[in-house]
């Protein structure tokens, strides 16, 4: 990947967080896109996947907002993970009308493949870095995430 002319490391200090953000979306869309494109699962729909490993009795409507999608592309979506038997949808105990939304442990094999790729991007981007800077960055990047919540 050519980056713009701008990425120079004599004003590394001088370009936005944004721009950095944004190559780095665009390395990992354009490595995992090469990946998935023979597979199952598009590298749109991959993270909904990703985040179902990581969550329990996630329910249709937190996903729908967390993605900022439509209901019924979420609910679309969703069926078509249940027909691969990645997922299974359940109504919430304490309100029917709330599904829960967990993974299969076919849907856990997939992730398991889908994270692996995911980490071999990270591995990459990443390899220039020492441990303590890995570490380092994390934090930063932990610290940046947490104030979007305040938007």
């Amino acid at each position: 990947m050519a980056l713009p002319k701008q990425f120079k490391e004599e004003n590394f200090e001088s370009i936005r967080i944004y721009h950095y953000v944004e190559e780095l979306v665009y390395s990992y869309r354009e490595y995992m896109g090469d990946l998935l494109k023979d597979n199952e699962i598009p590298l749109t729909e991959a993270p909904f996947l990703i985040r179902l490993r990581f969550s329990d009795n996630t329910t249709q409507m937190e996903l729908t907002k967390l993605f900022k999608v439509s209901k019924g592309y979420t609910a679309k979506l969703l069926r078509r993970f249940e027909d691969k038997g990645w997922i299974i949808r359940e109504e919430d105990s304490s309100n029917r009308r709330k599904k829960i939304v967990n993974l299969t442990p076919e849907g856990v094999k997939k992730t398991d493949e889908l994270i692996a790729l995911l980490d071999t991007w990270e591995d990459k981007v990443s390899s220039g870095l020492s441990d303590v800077e890995i570490s380092v960055l994390k934090n930063l990047l932990f610290k940046l995430v947490m104030e979007t919540e305040n938007f």
